[in-house]
């Protein structure tokens, strides 16, 4: 079973709690105090937020082999309010996805691209994949 056959939010909570136990990622000295955008107005309340979002960054590496920072950036940004003036897209931190990149490079579940960007390593692919197993025989 392949990632992409599974619900996505899931997934992701699976993969969350397992890079959360195992210890794969070293968490920020800033982590409770940031936010992720400057469309938010507060950090996030979710204890484990940062987990997620490795989990969904490793999840969007895996679907989209190639993508960016840009990329990344506007898929977790959104809308800025401006009170009465229309909204605006507003990007999403770059120093949290950069920094998220950067331990799940050196986990070797994503690597570099020669032309940009980041893409799955087959570790990680193997890795993605066995959690999507698991998460559809648990369904079962």
């Amino acid at each position: 079973m392949l990632v992409k056959d599974v619900n996505a939010s899931r997934f992701v909570k699976l993969y969350a709690m397992y890079l959360k136990r195992s210890g794969a990622l070293e968490l920020p000295t800033w982590v409770n105090l940031v936010k992720t955008g400057s469309h938010t107005e507060l950090a996030p309340m979710d204890a484990d937020w940062y987990y997620i979002r490795a989990a969904s960054i490793a999840r969007k590496v895996y679907l989209n082999n190639g993508i960016g920072m840009g990329a990344l950036k506007s898929y977790y940004g959104g809308s800025i309010n401006r009170g009465v003036c229309p909204c605006k897209h507003r990007d999403a931190a770059g120093s949290i996805i950069r920094h998220i990149l950067q331990q799940l490079e050196t986990k070797d579940i994503i690597q570099k691209c020669e032309n940009g960007g980041r893409r799955i390593t087959s570790h990680g692919q193997s890795d993605l994949d066995r959690f999507a197993a698991t998460l559809v025989s648990e369904s079962q």
